[in-house]
């Protein structure tokens, strides 16, 4: 899956959330923009949670799919991307213990998605 290239707040660097993509599904509108991204930032940490807790592999690919979803909704093709790797690479489907490329993936989602939240926490501060 090809990511598109991110912007930042300053517009010059690669962010890990895609303000451009945010700005045209909110159409503009900074308040919303500014509700979807706090709604992001406190809903990830429930499925990232739901994913680390998960009793079985389908559990962790159903946290790792609505976080895919939420990821890509906001422009972090990173966490999108890892989230959709984890849910194809989680292991068997009826097995309860999760493959080893699986625990490797929700590290990186982990790092990748505090990344995110820590750039969403920064913007948030900035236009607040």
């Amino acid at each position: 899956m090809s990511t598109p290239a991110s912007s930042s707040v300053s517009g010059t660097d690669r962010a890990p959330v895609d303000l451009a993509h945010l700005a045209r599904h909110t159409f503009g509108d900074q308040g919303l923009q500014q509700e979807v991204l706090a709604l992001f930032e406190s809903q990830s940490a429930v499925w990232m949670d739901r994913l680390k807790q998960a009793g079985d592999v389908g559990e962790m690919r159903e946290a790792a799919h609505s976080l895919k979803g939420s990821a890509r909704g906001i422009g972090a093709w990173q966490v999108a991307e890892l989230a959709e790797r984890l849910e194809a690479d989680s292991g068997e489907e009826n097995s309860r213990v999760p493959s080893q490329m699986a625990r490797v993936l929700t590290r990186d989602l982990e790092d990748a998605l505090a990344e995110v939240n820590q750039f969403i926490r920064t913007f948030l501060e900035g236009v607040g």
